[in-house]
């Protein structure tokens, strides 16, 4: 009897960009793909914390390189993504959250959440599919969407509002591109630990709250995210696209 063989989680040959990479999740998603033997790009606004990442990468003797880049800028965005690729691997942790009580939220803290959360995201996945399009190529894009893209949350009408068309746009982008070889997917985290997400730790009640709807009994880190991005890249998940991967915790599951 011939045995099936498990599909490689190796990603060798491949070019992946990550966008929002300098920190958290974003940084944590880089160095899995690196360590998997992508070559990395590392996209993010501010290049001081980018190029530590970078170097951060190399030091440990993979392959990554920096890309000043801000994805709201869609021009720009597109301009960069076509210079650069074709990227077999996307990854487009970059986004914002304004929290607050919908009755308070300005037009401006709904024009600036939507247009990087929303619009960015897009036009970067848009930008990658061209590319991999007009090469002949098969790629995986991965957009870190949230758990909020699946439920509702206090303070955050806006943000989950924008991570719910992230899910939207994502199934018709991997109807669309499907035929192509090319697979689109999300992956949805519940609250992580990162340098952003410390202001939200730092008040008792709630991370009592948190822990209370996550069903592991524990707020989740970045390397709860690193082995869910391996698996989408490469061909372990050649069967999977136009899904939301849920790093929840079980915080959707009633």
């Amino acid at each position: 009897m011939q045995l099936p063989r498990t599909p490689s989680f190796r990603l060798d040959g491949k070019r992946a960009l990550v966008a929002g990479a300098s920190s958290g999740i974003g940084f944590g998603c880089a160095v899995a793909l690196a360590e998997a033997g992508a070559h990395v790009v590392l996209s993010a606004r501010s290049p001081g914390k980018l190029e530590e990442a970078v170097a951060a990468i190399r030091a440990e003797g993979f392959s990554a390189e920096a890309l000043v880049l801000d994805i709201a800028d869609v021009e720009a965005t597109e301009a960069a993504v076509a210079a650069g690729g074709p990227f077999q691997v996307l990854v487009n942790s970059a986004g914002v959250a304004r929290h607050g009580p919908a009755v308070d939220t300005t037009p401006d803290d709904f024009d600036a959440v939507f247009s990087l959360n929303v619009r960015g995201a897009y036009f970067l996945t848009r930008a990658a599919a061209r590319g991999l399009i007009e090469a002949g190529q098969r790629g995986s894009l991965i957009n870190i969407s949230s758990q909020m893209a699946h439920v509702g949350g206090i303070d955050r009408a806006v943000y989950s509002a924008t991570k719910h068309a992230v899910e939207g746009f994502t199934k018709s982008m991997a109807i669309e591109w499907g035929p192509k070889g090319i697979r689109v997917n999300t992956i949805c985290p519940t609250f992580i630990r990162t340098p952003l997400t410390e202001q939200t730790f730092s008040k008792p009640e709630r991370v009592q709250w948190i822990k209370e709807k996550i069903k592991l009994g524990r707020i989740g880190d970045v390397e709860d995210i690193m082995a869910a991005v391996t698996y989408l890249a490469g061909d372990a998940a050649a069967m999977v696209t136009g899904t939301a991967l849920m790093v929840d915790g079980g915080w959707t599951a009633d």
